[in-house]
């Protein structure tokens, strides 16, 4: 099969590198030369476990190719995937930014030849992909093709695993055609009996915005139940495993903190609100998951500065984590960008570490923090230690290394990775979300 990707973002790049993986012969299409010649070296643009390897691995076996627009990238392709960034509107009202998906149909357009099933890979509203279907026609009116929507549920970290084993494909479309092209693109998933669940186009639009929407509320929903266990004195660790225990609900997305961030749970709750108030429809479960998540940052932020005795002026505070969650360089929306310019303002000293977001966090952060290469370098003379992402080299710490090493022994711990009794046997006031 014959797929062109377009767009080399996070989406793209990785669903393109994984349909070589199959078998496919991908291309994928990007605007910025730039971006392409180091695609060909090998050179990652985002930081995804073993995609580095895999990119390689199928440039060496020539089933991948990058390349900017052209007629040779598009022409006699089977299948176009449209993977292009549709970011939230400048405006800030939730409203999804469509005009990367609309240029690229236009483009697109001009260059296609024989039948060509034209897919929505990124998260779009719905209505989109018959926009896309519009465009293409208005350009090319003798265009033989097909649309369709093809929803990724890929998480950050995980990207490759969950694209290779999937829990389910969704794929929208109406026409027999498409449907049979997209289900041979994903036919090396057949001998894993993973569901292919056909849907019609705008089910399978709203399908990802629903989906996201649900498990940002848990967050929301656990996070609010931290805060009410900090009062009555209980353990929302126990209380989550309880909860999780139970098959209706599931013990993922059950783990308090500073709140969601990424690339998709801020801009897609919006999104979906948004869509549902165009159509004179309130979501208000999901309005509540997006109020309760902007407050558990400001609640994180006094978190911190209770821990200090009231004050975080003048103090040093030690930053583990500014990715919003561990295996990513992903800064968008991280809880760190809402948190650390708060502690600033107030006259907080910060030393910040983390494995793989510093480069991206020094672009978005406010000038005045200090980096490390070593966390153990970020906690010296801290009157406070955060965990703010649960790296996995953070959770097995040198304590009693540390508790050496600050001035004060606070350990605040916003993502719960240790058993409070650990920090407190070497010294350490703990602080933790609904846990003490």
């Amino acid at each position: 099969m014959k797929i062109s990707m377009i767009g080399t973002g996070y989406v793209g790049l990785v669903t393109g590198t994984c349909f070589a993986e199959f078998g496919h012969h991908v291309t994928c299409i990007d605007k910025d030369q730039s971006k392409i010649d180091s695609l060909l070296k090998g050179q990652m643009p985002i930081y995804e476990p073993g995609l580095e390897v895999l990119v390689g691995k199928n440039l060496q076996e020539e089933r991948l190719a990058f390349t900017i627009l052209s007629p040779e990238a598009i022409a006699g392709a089977d299948v176009i995937f449209l993977a292009v960034g549709t970011p939230s509107s400048r405006r800030g009202d939730g409203y999804a930014d469509l005009s990367y998906i609309y240029e690229a149909a236009k483009e697109i357009a001009v260059h296609l030849q024989g039948y060509t099933v034209i897919v929505d890979k990124s998260t779009v509203p719905v209505g989109t992909a018959r926009q896309v279907a519009r465009i293409i026609r208005e350009v090319n009116p003798e265009a033989d093709f097909d649309i369709a929507s093809n929803p990724e549920f890929l998480r950050e970290g995980a990207a490759i695993t969950d694209f290779m084993r999937p829990d389910r494909v969704v794929i929208g479309v109406e026409a027999a055609r498409a449907e049979e092209i997209l289900r041979a693109v994903y036919q090396p998933l057949f001998l894993q009996e993973t569901p292919i669940i056909k849907t019609g186009i705008e089910t399978a639009e709203l399908t990802k915005y629903a989906a996201n929407a649900f498990l940002a509320t848990k967050i929301s929903f656990i996070n609010e139940m931290a805060l009410l266990c900090d009062i009555v004195g209980a353990d929302v660790v126990a209380l989550a495993k309880g909860m999780g225990m139970d098959g209706r609900i599931g013990k993922k997305f059950l783990h308090p903190g500073p709140g969601y961030g990424g690339s998709c749970f801020p801009k897609d709750t919006l999104a979906l609100m948004r869509i549902a108030q165009e159509h004179g429809q309130n979501l208000r479960i999901v309005e509540a998951t997006v109020e309760v998540n902007a407050a558990q940052k400001a609640k994180m932020i006094k978190k911190i500065r209770d821990g200090l005795g009231g004050s975080e002026a003048g103090k040093t505070i030690a930053v583990l984590g500014l990715t919003f969650k561990p295996e990513t360089d992903d800064m968008r929306d991280s809880p760190s960008l809402t948190i650390l310019p708060a502690l600033l303002e107030k006259g907080a000293v910060i030393r910040a570490h983390d494995p793989q977001g510093m480069g991206e966090a020094q672009k978005l952060l406010p000038q005045g923090i200090d980096y490390f290469q070593n966390p153990y370098e970020a906690c010296k003379g801290a009157d406070a230690i955060v965990l703010m992402t649960e790296w996995n080299q953070y959770r097995a710490l040198d304590l009693e290394r540390l508790a050496q090493q600050v001035r004060q022994k606070v350990f605040i711990d916003l993502r719960n990775v240790y058993d409070p009794e650990k920090p407190k046997a070497n010294g350490f006031a703990y602080v933790g979300v609904g846990r003490s």
